[in-house]
Order: structure tokens, then sequence, then C-alpha cells
């Protein structure tokens, strides 16, 4: 496991931390294969009936770590970040998310598979994929559209803005606004709420909730990943990356 991610249970809760504060909890390869062990644990662990995600409180996660990424690029399904979403996406326990500071792209993308999200009033989400040359992920071109309906979807998407905590809550990606240093604790609170509750019964109604499209999901997110991975090699992107590391605003006039 590695250390830019925590993982401890008690009292029937796993609690998973993003533990990476210096790079704003940035995601490298070795943490998504970490968050993926992680689920797995989780998922074979008895005594875990809810799992809680969750950064600090003047920040969630600022996405994938972008010199990790572009020196380790996701390449096949075994790729340590799309085993991470397969493993979110089909988790059956119940997931909660408590969301304090900036959640950029799969910092946002993951709480649609997550089943309750706590958000600090300090929130701000963001899915900025267009602006690096690139596509959607984590089954979000299906689920954001879902959600947010779809023209906020559009502007969430191809403009890449962030919304803050309370749109967030508008459009029910969170159930609930609290102050940031209240957020982790709220989350903490509910999972042991439903740890409390009979295992059997979590699961099932999980699985009846979400059998409707599981099948869809898996089949955009792998779609996605296929053009994810096509978009990262072509112009684009690579003048976005490029851009991005040397601290000046990309020029997409020619691409």
């Amino acid at each position: 496991m590695s250390s830019d991610i925590l993982a401890h249970t008690e009292a029937g809760v796993c609690t998973i931390t993003f533990n990476r504060l210096d790079k704003k909890n940035s995601i490298t390869a070795a943490m998504y294969a970490a968050l993926a062990d992680a689920l797995d644990a989780a998922q074979a662990d008895g005594a875990v009936r809810c799992v809680v995600f969750q950064g600090h409180e003047t920040i969630f996660s600022a996405g994938n770590d972008i010199a990790d990424f572009l020196n380790q690029p996701p390449s096949g399904d075994d790729a340590p970040v799309f085993r991470f979403l397969r493993a979110l996406a089909q988790f059956p326990k119940p997931v909660i998310a408590a969301v304090s500071g900036p959640a950029v792209g799969i910092g946002t993308t993951m709480l649609f598979h997550c089943d309750l999200v706590y958000a600090g009033d300090n929130a701000a989400f963001s899915m900025p994929f267009v602006n690096l040359g690139l596509c959607p992920e984590a089954a979000s071109s299906l689920l954001v559209p879902q959600m947010l309906g779809y023209h906020r979807a559009a502007e969430a998407l191809l403009l890449g803005e962030p919304f803050m905590a309370e749109a967030a809550l508008e459009v029910g990606l969170v159930n609930r606004v609290v102050p940031p240093t209240e957020a982790n604790a709220y989350a903490q609170a509910t999972a042991r709420k439903l740890a409390a509750k009979p295992l059997s019964a979590l699961l099932e109604t999980k699985r009846l909730m979400k059998k409707g499209q599981m099948a869809q999901v898996l089949a955009v997110m792998a779609e996605e990943a296929q053009s994810f991975g096509r978009m990262l090699r072509e112009p684009a992107a690579k003048e976005a990356f490029s851009a991005f590391m040397e601290r000046r605003k990309p020029d997409f006039s020619k691409v």
C-alpha cells in the first residue's frame, strides 16, 4: 500500500484517505493501484460494511499527477487507473465520499460511483478533460448528463469550469454541504449508521439500484478508455500537457 493512500478499518468502516497533501493529493499510477487494492480488500473483508473516501479539509484531489501520468500513461485494461474505476463502479457495499476543496478530473468523476457524497462549502468540482485535449472518463459521459441534465453536463464537460458545492447539491451530486472541517466527521458518522445495518440488506438494495445500467456503465467506461488513450497521443493533448509543464497557456489554434 502506497503511503500516499491510507486505508484503515474500524467498526465496520474502511476509510481510504488521499494522503499526498504536498502535491494536492494528485494521483499517481502507484496510488491508483493502491486504491484498487484497498477496494478489493474491503470487498473481501466480511467485517467491512461501508467505505469512506476522504481527503483534507483544503483539498480532495487535484486529479492525475501530470508528470507521473506522462511518464506512465495508462495502457490497456489492466492499467491501475482502470482497475480502480472498475473496482469502484462494481463495489457492492455502500461508498461514501467526503469532499472539501478542489476535486479535479477523476476527483469529481469518481463521485458519480459513490452512494453518498458530503461536501465542505469550499468544495469545487471540475472535469477539465477537453481543456487537456482529452475526453471524459469513468463513464462520466453517461452519468454526468443523467444527473445534471444535458445542458448543465455540456457546460461542465465542454467548458471544464468548476462548479461549487451548492450547485452540486442542487443537481444531486452532493447530499449535504457542511463546513470543511466537518465533512470528514459527517461522512464517518453516516458510515457508522450504515455499518450498524444488516449487510445483506445493504448489498441487495445497492445491487437492485445499480443493476439496471451496470453493463452500460462498464461498456461506456471501456469506450471512453479507448478514446482517452487514442487522444492522449494526438497533437491537442501533447500541446496541452507541454503547456502545463511549461506553465504557459496552450495554443490550440493549429490542432
